[in-house]
């Protein structure tokens, strides 16, 4: 979302937002922030997988156990949005409301179609999609579209990339047809009426 962990001397003042800190013997600091509080900060021994937070988790869209016909089967049944069912964490981890929105326009996918009623075809795009989506954002440093920055303070570019988010009413980059917003889930999704089905 737009917290970050950064690393700093221990005596550096802390800022607004920042919530815990990890100092190390080295006299650096592991420093916590979160403007919007969405994160937890919890210590558990066992294996994480097994923390009652993250045992229900999904793959990780870069992983090996990420797939077209991962999602295909796990869609089997499902009336609700496609983009709502990408964006489930107990589905997929890590695929956000810009990161949906691009992945479903670059596989050619209306971001209201029921997430049953796509094919296994169109679900290894949107597979291939998303890994394409989130591997470029990751190189230019994510994507800054009001106050995110990195670990360094720095923003991410991969918003000068972005091909439907909030570019309502401008041309479509494939048919030049106006990009249009409809809220799903109560999320703000952008589309092209002509290019995805």
């Amino acid at each position: 979302m737009s917290g970050s962990l950064r690393i700093c001397n221990a005596d550096d003042a802390p800022r607004k937002h920042d919530h815990v800190d990890i100092v190390l013997d080295s006299g650096k600091c592991v420093r916590f922030n979160d403007p919007r509080r969405f994160g937890v900060f919890l210590w558990w021994e066992p294996p994480a997988e097994q923390h009652e937070l993250l045992r229900y988790l999904g793959p990780e869209p870069l992983s090996g156990r990420f797939s077209g016909d991962y999602l295909w089967r796990r869609s089997r049944g499902r009336r609700g949005a496609v983009k709502n069912f990408i964006m489930d964490g107990k589905i997929v981890v890590g695929v956000g409301n810009i990161y949906a929105s691009e992945a479903l326009y670059m596989a050619g996918i209306h971001p209201a179609r029921a997430a049953g009623r796509i094919s296994a075809a169109r679900y290894e795009a949107l597979a291939a999609a998303i890994r394409d989506v989130l591997s470029r954002a990751i190189r230019r440093g994510g994507t800054t579209l009001r106050d995110y920055v990195n670990s360094n303070g720095n923003p991410g570019y991969f918003a000068r990339e972005l091909l439907v988010y909030e570019r309502e009413g401008k041309p479509c980059f494939q048919c030049q047809a106006p990009v249009r917003r409809k809220v799903i889930g109560q999320r703000s999704s952008y589309y092209c009426p002509r290019c995805q089905r």
